[in-house]
């Protein structure tokens, strides 16, 4: 199955699985989801694990994931599928995953991995005990389906016994910590209290709550942006580089390098820089968003459009120079040397938004190995093949006049040009109207606000170009291998 047409469908369908007076439970995409599983069992359940995936189809996945059999799998597929399945244990809603231990149990589902996955959840969450307080008769439901009721209540006479001979080899051993599992198992079977409330947040969510200000301003919108916004000001100090610097190192630590040829349509005209209170807001987080891919792409070539601007938006004209072909790798180019940007820099509050985008991203990527990144003031000779993805990064402002990039995004696959075309769409806040900012309706749009966006940006640019897949395996690989010591 196509990772992009996978990943897409996570992010967007939200219909949470329906639960009948029967107690069964369905779910409007159970074939697709069986079929993506069947292609690649083990991409298919990293992907769950991508920021952006949507809480029901996580729960989805793992109901899926336990449900299918192992058969076949080799060794290295089933520890990932382990590791990634008790990440989601975690990571969801224990209500979810209440609500799929009881699918599985009703469907008599008892694979070695399902046993495993029941016992983890109910003997070794954190919050077990107030579960357990609060949903003891469907955890003990599920206790049973996983040992089976007579083993399981054999377990139990042994621990009110004080005879443990054979608890080990029948229970202790899916626990990682077998004194605590005791005591779950007596609560389990223990009188209950009536109306504990019930937890409704995960205990260790694949994705961090944001706290944000109750008011957006230029500089709260992420720590990169907010260093931009200083320096388009005016602030051209050592300590501000250096900050910036480490702000787009944290952004891209942990994770890998895409090994892909990625061209970058970067909008720097007058509507993107703003005016007012929200001057540079628009502008500095599309320059954050080019300097951490400019960390991640083996090679980046980033044309910018409106630069200094005399004349209409042409997104169009600098789409076409971005498939104009793959420059080859050179030095990173100084676009503080542009002669038709630099004579109107006179002071640094007069300075053009695109040279002072430049330097900042060349001060940024000083100390860097950045023989990758190719800055061209839309070059039509570019050299030879073409990029692998074409990100667009624009606040949805086209003027017409010069070039239509709808059309122009309509004709290519009609003249052979099928190159991955992505629209990122740069707004003030997560709540803009953007009705009358789209300036291409046919190309994948995705709008950014805050550097938080970023998680869920990347895979979702990502995975459209050949290399993008691998590269969300092997960040997923990386988070699964630096959560395992949290989750034990």
């Amino acid at each position: 199955m196509n990772t992009a047409t996978l990943l897409d469908h996570l992010r967007t369908h939200s219909m949470p699985p329906a639960l009948s007076r029967a107690g069964v439970l369905t779910w409007d995409d159970a074939e697709f989801h069986r079929a993506a599983y069947d292609s690649d069992p083990e991409t298919y359940l990293l992907l769950a694990l991508t920021p952006g995936v949507h809480e029901h189809q996580r729960a989805r996945v793992l109901l899926q994931t336990l449900t299918a059999t192992r058969t076949g799998l080799d060794q290295h597929t089933r520890m990932t599928l382990d590791k990634a399945t008790r990440a989601l244990l975690f990571a969801l809603a224990p209500n979810q995953v209440i609500t799929v231990l009881l699918t599985l149990r009703r469907r008599r589902l008892n694979h070695k991995h399902v046993t495993r996955a029941i016992l983890t959840f109910v003997l070794d969450h954190p919050d077990a005990e107030l579960l357990i307080a609060a949903r003891r008769p469907a955890l003990r439901d599920c206790f049973e389906h996983a040992l089976g009721k007579a083993t399981a209540r054999g377990c139990v006479r042994e621990i009110i016994g004080g005879n443990g001979a054979e608890l080990r080899r029948k229970l202790l051993r899916f626990s990682v910590n077998p004194a605590v599992a005791v005591e779950r198992v007596r609560q389990l079977y223990a009188p209950g209290t009536h109306g504990v409330p019930v937890l409704t947040e995960p205990i260790a969510p694949l994705e961090p709550t944001r706290q944000r200000e109750p008011i957006v301003t230029v500089t709260n919108r992420g720590d990169i942006a907010a260093t931009l916004v200083h320096a388009y000001r005016g602030d051209s100090s050592a300590e501000l580089r250096s900050a910036l610097a480490g702000y787009v190192a944290a952004a891209a630590d942990g994770l890998p390098r895409l090994a892909a040829n990625v061209a970058l349509v970067l909008d720097t005209s007058d509507s993107m820089r703003g005016y007012g209170e929200r001057e540079w807001a628009l502008l500095s987080q599309a320059e954050a968003l080019r300097l951490v891919l400019a960390r991640l792409c083996e090679h980046l070539t980033v044309i910018e459009a409106g630069a200094a601007q005399t004349a209409p938006t042409d997104l169009a004209t600098a789409l076409l120079d971005a498939l104009a072909g793959r420059p080859s790798r050179a030095p990173h180019v100084s676009t503080t040397a542009r002669p038709a940007q630099t004579a109107t820099a006179t002071r640094p509050a007069e300075m053009s938004t695109a040279t002072r985008s430049a330097e900042m991203s060349a001060a940024a990527l000083s100390s860097e190995t950045d023989d990758s990144v190719v800055v061209a003031p839309s070059v039509r000779s570019v050299g030879e093949g073409g990029p692998d993805l074409v990100v667009i990064v624009t606040d949805g402002y086209e003027n017409r006049m010069a070039g239509d990039l709808a059309r122009v995004v309509a004709t290519l696959p009609r003249i052979g040009v099928d190159t991955p075309i992505v629209l990122c769409q740069t707004t003030f806040t997560g709540r803009d109207d953007l009705s009358l900012r789209d300036p291409a309706p046919a190309l994948p749009r995705q709008r950014c606000w805050h550097q938080d966006d970023f998680a869920a940006l990347l895979p979702w640019m990502f995975v459209r170009c050949p290399a993008g897949a691998d590269w969300i395996i092997a960040a997923a690989r990386a988070f699964l291998d630096e959560r395992e010591g949290v989750l034990t």
